[in-house]
């Protein structure tokens, strides 16, 4: 087995998309990963903005978490109602595009997408932050194993949806269990305690207070704490790798991640409080998060800290899941709509759009560069992005009840429209609260993604016109092209290239250009014997050798040149350019510098509307790869090999 097909499995025919479909039990840490991990930062993202008020900042938790978790009941009950009016994957983009217009429709996916290349940025970061509380000795390796687990992220989703799911489905439902478990227990012990438990192990010490309790501060906080909320709408965006009955396993799924995640926010609120939990400065020596703090608190450092712990990293680290599963469906309807390249919309070799996933691990991966791996300094990035495309498709929701009617429609529009106000007032929270922590870089880049989508499908749609030609095809005015060989020696590739340059024209020219290097061959004495007489006996007329000096031992420009004098001269004739071409398939050899490479980029790029580019290829003996040896045979192989070897 290759070493492609070990890592990313074997490729898959498109009559095996069906069976890539997942049901409720595997959706929910496909799907819900981002959501249900952000119980572990959403919080302490709150209780960071309250460092400055010492002991007291766990007592406001409580108010904050009633506040998001109202805030979660109006998203999660809207966006029930768009799976129902979208079954075949209603995301912002799609639902503000229909309903609320081209613009609106932009933002909102330029929205998405950078909320999604932030949320594995964070969730990555966080899920290291966990691991550093357990072992500190991993925080000075904070940006090298946040690369190591996008690495393995990639990998995994590039394999497919269900085995994506498969790999995730273990650590969620353990962290799921842990920290059920954890909450039970201090909730049991805080009952018997009433309300004031003892902790098994202390939590750390607040610090001094610094400053009181101002209703500025709580918004900053309650902001912070909002990006518990990032990932709900994942189900909605992707209703079409449900098996069917798809809208209901949809809905499903939704309500199980958010009656999960309120659980276990309301819990972690509660027992904060009780044991007095406190966060501290992130990246800071000692910083220990807050459900390290709290399960230490419940239950101690023994083997069940270990293990939630290590439940609690994986599921942090794997929470980038979910973006990796919508990110790329963005990119296929952006695509679809001439807004990005169209590469982007076709299905890879597992039936993932591989070319979305490769684009959200580049943007993931810059980021965590940027920012060192710190969640902390990424928050404020956060969010934002989310509750923009919150509140469009909330709004959009709205014009289409509005517009389609239909039973129940008041209902919808009524749960629509207390959804959009609910994200719009967060998002002006967000936005005013966190601008000068970071925000305006999320402020000005969404708006600059915007101009870039329009850009792109205004730049493919003159080209298409361009392109776009009714007539029969023309042809007059045929002629033959000057066909432009250039070799530096006479082996067996450069005799491949003038065998097949001969078919193409009576007016074949080899090009040398000559510099200091020893290794060159003097052609002019040999041509005549080697190319001249064996194309004469043949009735065909001789390729022309042009030696063109280079007294920098420059090779393109001195070749450029030449063929503009070709044009030039010969009355804008086309030209072909015939490169011969050594192939090598051994993976390594991607990395080694190619001349031939680097000429036909810019023939390509500087060459001109007359100036056609062929590749002649030849292939050494010892690295015939094995599927085209199938594929034609191995006596066609080598008879295919024999022609490019024999002499002209």
């Amino acid at each position: 087995m290759k070493l492609h097909e070990l890592l990313f499995g074997k490729p898959l025919r498109a009559t095996e998309q069906e069976s890539e479909r997942v049901g409720a039990v595997t959706a929910l840490p496909v799907l819900g990963l981002d959501a249900l991990a952000s119980a572990a930062y959403g919080p302490e993202a709150a209780l960071t903005v309250l460092l400055p008020l010492g002991a007291a900042a766990s007592g406001q938790v409580g108010v904050l978490t009633l506040c998001i978790g109202a805030v979660l009941i109006a998203v999660v009950l809207s966006y029930a109602q768009t799976i129902r009016a979208y079954p075949n994957g209603g995301g912002s983009f799609t639902v503000a595009n229909e309903n609320l217009g081209r613009t609106a429709g932009l933002l909102a996916a330029a929205a998405l997408c950078t909320d999604y290349a932030l949320n594995v940025a964070v969730g990555i970061s966080a899920g290291v932050a966990a691991a550093a509380s357990a072992v500190p000795a991993l925080l000075p390796w904070t940006l090298p194993l946040c690369l190591a687990i996008l690495a393995v992220l990639v990998v995994v989703n590039l394999r497919g949806v269900r085995d994506s799911g498969l790999v995730f489905l273990g650590p969620t439902y353990l962290f799921l269990a842990a920290l059920f478990g954890a909450l039970a227990l201090g909730g049991f012990r805080t009952i018997l305690a009433h309300g004031h438990p003892a902790p098994v192990m202390a939590p750390l010490p607040a610090a001094p207070a610094a400053l009181a309790l101002t209703p500025w501060l709580l918004l900053r906080a309650f902001a912070s704490g909002c990006t518990a909320l990032t990932g709900v709408e994942a189900v909605s965006n992707a209703v079409p790798i449900f098996r069917q009955p798809k809208v209901r396993k949809a809905r499903f799924t939704l309500v199980c991640i958010a009656g999960c995640l309120l659980a276990l926010l309301l819990g972690e609120a509660l027992l904060t409080r009780a044991y007095g939990i406190v966060a501290t400065e992130p990246g800071a020596t000692g910083y220990q998060s807050v459900l390290s703090q709290l399960i230490g608190a419940v239950a101690g450092r023994g083997p069940f800290y270990y293990v939630a712990m290590s439940a609690i990293f994986a599921v942090l680290a794997l929470s980038a899941n979910t973006s990796f599963a919508d990110f790329p469906r963005i990119c296929r309807l952006l695509a679809l709509d001439d807004y990005l390249p169209p590469g982007y919309a076709h299905l890879g070799r597992r039936l993932v759009y591989s070319n979305g996933i490769a684009l959200l691990a580049a943007v993931s991966g810059l980021l965590l560069v940027v920012f060192g791996g710190i969640t902390d300094r990424l928050i404020p990035l956060f969010a934002i992005g989310a509750f923009l495309a919150f509140t469009l498709s909330q709004a959009g929701m709205v014009a289409h009840w509005w517009r389609v009617r239909g039973p129940q429609w008041r209902k919808s529009l009524c749960l629509n429209a207390i959804g959009a106000v609910a994200t719009f007032v967060t998002l002006c929270i967000v936005a005013v609260s966190k601008f000068m922590e970071g925000a305006w870089i999320t402020l000005i880049f969404i708006p600059a993604l915007v101009v870039f989508f329009a850009g792109q499908r205004r730049a493919t749609e003159r080209i298409w016109r361009e392109r776009t030609d009714p007539s029969p095809l023309d042809l007059t005015n045929l002629a033959r092209p000057i066909v432009v060989v250039p070799l530096q020696v006479f082996d067996s590739i450069a005799h491949k290239a003038l065998r097949l340059a001969l078919t193409l024209s009576h007016d074949v020219r080899a090009v040398q250009v000559r510099t200091d290097d020893l290794k060159l061959d003097d052609l002019g004495k040999s041509w005549n014997a080697l190319v001249g007489e064996p194309a004469r006996n043949a009735g065909l007329p001789p390729p022309r050798l042009v030696v063109l000096p280079s007294k920098y031992r420059a090779f393109l420009g001195p070749l450029l040149t030449y063929l503009r004098t070709v044009f030039e001269s010969t009355g804008n004739s086309p030209i072909t350019v015939l490169v011969p071409e050594l192939v090598r398939r051994r993976w390594y050899h991607f990395f080694i510098p190619s001349r031939v490479t680097m000429l036909k980029v810019l023939l390509l790029l500087d060459g001109g509307p007359q100036i056609s580019v062929l590749s002649a290829p030849w292939y050494p003996a010892d690295e015939v790869d094995e599927s085209t040896l199938s594929r034609y045979g191995r006596r066609s192989w080598n008879r295919l090999r024999k022609l490019g070897r024999r002499p002209a």
